[in-house]
């Protein structure tokens, strides 16, 4: 099970060298990857970190995980069978699993990443495609926490879903809040955020803080302890994976 404390995500984390890539994997190239591990879910298939790689280009290949990723520096092109999609530092992207691409990357690179690798085999979704988010996507109206939870009045909250994996466990999107207070609770799933616009202060039980602002990233683990006191308009991207046993065992069946 992963440590339960609030992770900051650093830009400049000193990063480690990684095991070489394996040559059939590789087209062009001969890429050295670094990387840094803060979440490390191996229960639950789930990773969350930093990593950077030199230039390469892969084989076609079926993605062979659900992967969200902030680029911090560089670029990467995604190439498809009828497309291809460039992003580019600042920007952030959904590969799903089984998408055929390949991976094209001119210059060095470095990424935020959160990697669900579903341990259980499900069928292919339909449709898959590379998913760039648009900052700017209209949101719909959301439900807010319940009364019960509140220690201020009702916010009006919107989001916009990106992508929902086979499993139905993890999703990526966009999503906004007004300003609310929200007594402290044990948090029900594992959750990367990034904000866009505003500011949240996150208390434990014990009256330690820790307070993010625009352009912070950040995680919050599957049963930490806290409290959320956000005082203004925030609006943040969301990589949510929330246990859903019914949905395993379906897809056991």
């Amino acid at each position: 099970m992963t440590k339960t404390d609030i992770v900051r995500f650093d830009p400049t984390a000193p990063l480690e060298r990684w095991p070489d890539l394996p040559p059939e994997e590789v087209a062009e190239g001969s890429p050295v990857q670094r990387g840094r591990m803060w979440i490390d879910d191996k229960a639950r298939g789930l990773t969350a970190g930093i990593w950077d790689c030199t230039a390469m280009v892969s084989h076609w290949m079926d993605y062979p995980v659900n992967e969200f990723m902030i680029v911090l520096e560089g670029e990467v092109t995604i190439v498809e069978k009828t497309r291809e999609t460039t992003i580019r530092a600042g920007e952030s992207f959904i590969l799903p699993k089984g998408l055929h691409c390949i991976w094209k990357q001119a210059g060095y690179m470095k990424k935020f990443f959160v990697i669900f690798e579903d341990p259980i085999e499900r069928p292919k979704l339909d449709g898959l495609r590379c998913i760039k988010l648009d900052p700017e996507v209209a949101l719909s109206p959301s439900t807010p926490p319940g009364a019960d939870m509140l220690v201020s009045g009702k916010p009006s909250q919107h989001a916009h879903e990106f992508f929902e994996d086979a499993s139905g466990q993890w999703t990526v999107g966009i999503w906004d809040t007004t300003a609310y207070h929200r007594k402290v609770i044990d948090f029900p799933r594992h959750e990367l955020m990034h904000l866009f616009e505003g500011a949240v202060t996150l208390l434990d039980d014990t009256g330690k803080s820790q307070t993010f602002t625009a352009g912070d990233t950040f995680f919050i683990p599957l049963g930490n302890r806290n409290a959320w006191k956000c005082d203004g308009y925030l609006r943040k991207i969301y990589c949510i994976f929330q246990p859903n046993v019914a949905a395993a065992i379906k897809a056991a069946e």
